[in-house]
């Protein structure tokens, strides 16, 4: 028995991504949505393994503006009746040499272009920010007074409660099984609970993009890879308002949780997954915790922050999020297959990157002439390319190597 309406777009993918989408289309106008998660609630996949933090200083013009559009959606969120235990405390990103520090300038160069408030400090005036950590070391500090972190799994529910509130339905439990297509586009889909008819699918399916792509005919290089983090037992003198921080020759981040300290480490060695391992119905490979990989991050950080050898460990966070050869996000309208709209490889950015993802996706559907950067993200840079999957597995991995690269 089908127990589910034609909607005008589908959304697959009940995360902060997918919801995201929802929530930038439907303020946009774009009302007749159905979004589809197959676990029994929001955001208990991907968007539940990540860390929270939310740093708007990139590489790119355009990424900072992006991360910045973000920003004001938790804001916007933050006053709602269900906000996303958004914390604006701002980060301070260390720089422990010389070029470490030039590269600083450049980024709060680049941050000021974008109309962003950023300061270089020297460790003397960073200390006041971060009492506990040693400074003593530090060559150079980028503080971003409007960084935060948030609650990975209330952003979902936040989302969900604001796309509700502008007649989005939100569809939990339901598997998608097809994808159908005549004559190069999407007519609708099928699902465990019946069809629907649809102008377009959004795919917005975390560590199942992949599998979702297929679907619709589309092979794209989306390839997950394991990350890890860890959160201590409360500590003495970690309070809710510290920045949090990034610390890239050492490629740690981190922040306060919960009275903890959770500190997370990009791995120069890292394990990823092939997605066609496993299938749409089924899961990635279970992320058997790597101790020593914990360890050494715990080992890194210590000569900053003493305190934090040895601290007991309450929980460990860990997923596969998913990465792609060039760094960007696979964002946009086939070409091929019209109506399929990619949302997928976020690069670890997808929580922190909801809202402008969001933003891109309406440019990218409702503008008849989306900007160059939007382009640059289109699926079709991989459709039919001649791209292999030994090269793709192995760029995505060093993508994730080098997050923090000069």
């Amino acid at each position: 028995m089908n127990t589910l309406a034609d909607a005008e777009c589908v959304v697959v993918g009940g995360g902060a991504v997918g919801l995201g989408a929802a929530y930038a289309l439907a303020r946009a106008g774009l009302r007749d949505l159905l979004v589809l998660e197959r676990a029994g609630e929001v955001g208990a996949t991907t968007t539940s393994q990540g860390a929270g933090l939310c740093g708007q200083v990139r590489d790119t013009p355009e990424r900072t503006l992006l991360a910045m559009h973000s920003v004001r959606v938790f804001r916007e969120l933050q006053a709602s009746s269900v906000p996303p235990d958004w914390h604006e405390v701002g980060s301070v990103r260390l720089a422990l040499s010389d070029r470490r520090a030039d590269e600083f300038r450049k980024l709060a160069d680049s941050a000021t272009a974008a109309g962003l408030e950023v300061h270089l400090l020297d460790g003397a005036a960073a200390r006041p920010l971060w009492p506990l950590m040693d400074f003593s070391t530090v060559r150079s500090v980028l503080w971003c007074p409007s960084d935060g972190y948030m609650t990975p799994r209330s952003v979902a529910e936040s989302y969900a409660h604001a796309c509700r509130e502008m007649g989005v339905r939100i569809q939990t439990g339901t598997r998608l099984e097809s994808v159908e297509i005549r004559q190069g586009r999407v007519t609708g889909i099928a699902t465990d609970r019946g069809r629907v008819r649809c102008r377009w699918v959004v795919n917005a399916a975390g560590a199942h993009a992949y599998h979702v792509a297929r679907l619709a005919g589309l092979e794209l290089p989306i390839v997950p890879v394991r990350h890890e983090y860890y959160v201590t037992v409360p500590m003495d003198g970690l309070s809710p308002d510290l920045p949090c921080f990034r610390i890239p020759e050492l490629t740690l981040y981190g922040r306060v949780r919960e009275g903890g300290l959770l500190l997370g480490g990009w791995e120069p060695k890292a394990l990823h997954t092939d997605p066609r391992t496993y299938e749409l119905a089924g899961a990635p490979p279970e992320v058997v915790i790597d101790r020593p990989v914990l360890d050494s991050f715990e080992s890194a950080f210590a000569a900053l922050l003493p305190g934090a050898r040895g601290a007991e460990r309450s929980w460990v966070g860990k997923g596969w999020p998913t990465f792609t050869p060039d760094g960007r996000f696979i964002l946009g309208e086939s070409s091929r297959v019209r109506g399929f709209v990619m949302a997928g490889g976020c690069n670890a950015h997808g929580i922190s990157g909801s809202g402008g993802i969001g933003k891109l996706l309406v440019e990218s559907l409702l503008d008849p002439n989306p900007g160059s950067y939007v382009r640059s993200l289109s699926p079709d840079r991989f459709d039919g390319t001649g791209w292999n999957w030994d090269d793709a597995r192995r760029d995505a991995q060093r993508v994730y190597e080098t997050y923090y690269g000069v």
